[in-house]
């Protein structure tokens, strides 16, 4: 979210709330109308704005479900078997919907629909982009030249932030630190991060470990020479610099698990309490938070709609 903010300033964004992908795990109405307030709200908070970029929700262009049921036509269920999500349903014995096996050609609609050139995304989410490009590249052979070929912007020190277990931050696995948590809430949660005393670079004791032992070893930080708990740490980049982070974990703190989850829990409240304090007060007028989606819609709409146009001469299904 934080490049979110910074790319707005130089790009023409677009952020929108995917409420159709939701169906795949919110199948209450309360619930989604809900959801989709407390993120915009979220959005408004953190800082992006509607003068400079288009917030909006995907039920709000209609042309995101045409143009998915378009590039369905010229996908192989072969190919769509390869997809993570899938994959992952099935090893764990889940019986998958047919939203959770093609939403990739949902999700390439929601890119390819504006002519994007770059998507941020984190590094589990790499394979939506190369799906994403490949759909756009099979339109393209089929139809003659329509769509451009996005680029992942993916940044290394967040491509994937360690939740408070050791596995990737995300809310399916409860393992998060809400982004406008209050003071005991960051406590309690801080507190309990997974911690363990082994040097990064030797006898890494999961994938995860590993995947994040080699983050740190992509930088300056010299991650042989010293004990750490590293998903503290992971965690603290993100509010820190790394030049003050090697100080603090190998010469002040060092050692010292408890003393570095309070300096965490320190950094993370100082952080959060402007942001919590302006979602509070943007949360207290919701018909506003309605307007930026209306407005957001119909300028997202306006773009989808020419594009579809486009898309629509070039199957052959517009006739004057």
């Amino acid at each position: 979210m934080r490049q979110f903010v910074e790319m707005q300033k130089e790009h023409d964004c677009f952020f929108m709330i995917v409420d159709y992908h939701a169906l795949n795990t919110i199948q209450d109405a309360k619930t989604m109308r809900q959801s989709i307030i407390d993120l915009a709200t979220d959005y408004l908070a953190i800082g992006l704005d509607p003068k400079r970029a288009v917030i909006f929700k995907q039920s709000d262009v209609s042309e995101h479900t045409e143009l998915a049921w378009i590039f369905d036509t010229i996908t192989t269920v072969p190919y769509l078997e390869r997809a993570h999500a899938y994959k992952d349903a099935i090893a764990n014995k889940r019986e998958a919907t047919v939203g959770l096996f093609n939403y990739p050609m949902l999700m390439a609609a929601d890119i390819l629909l504006y002519d994007t050139d770059v998507v941020p995304v984190g590094a589990d989410q790499k394979q939506h982009l190369e799906i994403t490009r490949d759909t756009a590249q099979k339109f393209n052979n089929a139809y003659g030249e329509t769509f451009k070929l996005p680029e992942a912007k993916i940044l290394s020190n967040v491509a994937v932030v360690p939740g408070i277990d050791g596995r990737k931050m995300s809310k399916s696995y409860n393992n998060t630190i809400p982004l406008f948590a209050d003071d005991a809430e960051i406590e309690k949660l801080v507190m309990s991060i997974v911690t363990d005393s082994e040097p990064y670079g030797a006898g890494e004791k999961s994938v995860e470990t590993a995947r994040n032992a080699q983050f740190v070893a992509g930088n300056s930080l010299a991650v042989t020479d010293f004990y750490h708990p590293a998903n503290v740490y992971f965690i603290h980049k993100l509010f820190r610099s790394e030049e003050d982070l090697r100080w603090l974990y190998t010469e002040q703190l060092a050692g010292k698990y408890k003393k570095l989850k309070e300096a965490l829990i320190a950094d993370i409240k100082t952080f959060i309490k402007p942001l919590r304090e302006r979602r509070k007060e943007i949360a207290s007028d919701t018909s506003a938070v309605l307007k930026v989606l209306k407005e957001g819609g119909q300028r997202a709409k306006a773009v989808a709609s020419r594009k579809m146009d486009e898309v629509r001469s070039r199957i052959g299904v517009k006739l004057s």
